[in-house]
């Protein structure tokens, strides 16, 4: 996997967190830098660990489906990212109500999980590519860190639109990185 190809990577996982986030910083009056640096690091941490783990269950039956691979990353980057792309779409009733403005570090925690199952997912696509996890795990967490603490930061102004329209536009990121991998694949040139 390429540098280019890592940053994109890095960056569609980090658009459902941003997207959180701007909800996040919509609940706040003044959101200060240490709250955003805060919320960013609990983030990206957890979004780093999870393609790791995703990656080593992957690893674990790669020798079962060495014929299929490109086929099993396509299709999961192309669910995740279609998953992302109506998640956009079509927001819950939960979403549209006002978010509670308590940050404990407990609530940041889950929702970082929850916005990382993904992350796991592309880990266990990318084990059977064999790619080298450590420093895509590393760029998914700085990119997710970076857009955690912008979006808790601007999430005032920017509000839960542009939050949806930056998850849309990861699933389809996600849904273009898988479709390189099938064309490569097919092509021969992987």
């Amino acid at each position: 996997m390429d540098l280019a190809a890592t940053g994109l990577l890095a960056l569609a996982m980090s658009t459902d967190a941003f997207a959180v986030a701007v909800g996040k910083g919509c609940t706040l009056r003044k959101p200060r830098w240490s709250e955003a640096l805060r919320t960013g690091a609990i983030f990206g941490v957890i979004e780093a660990l999870t393609p790791l783990v995703g990656w080593a269950l992957g690893l674990a039956a790669a020798s079962y489906v060495r014929n299929w691979d490109h086929w099993i990353a396509f299709v999961l980057l192309l669910v995740l990212g279609g998953r992302m792309v109506w998640a956009a779409a079509h927001p819950t009733a939960q979403e549209v109500e006002d978010q509670p403005s308590s940050h404990g570090f407990w609530l940041l925690a889950i929702t970082g999980l929850a916005t990382s199952i993904d992350a796991m997912a592309v880990g266990v696509g990318l084990a059977f590519l064999d790619v080298s996890i450590v420093p895509v795990a590393f760029a998914i967490g700085v990119a997710t860190f970076c857009m955690v603490t912008l979006g808790v930061m601007v999430g005032r102004l920017l509000g839960s639109l542009a939050g949806r329209w930056a998850e849309a536009i990861g699933g389809v990121v996600l849904i273009g990185i898988g479709s390189a991998i099938l064309y490569e694949h097919l092509m021969g040139l992987a």
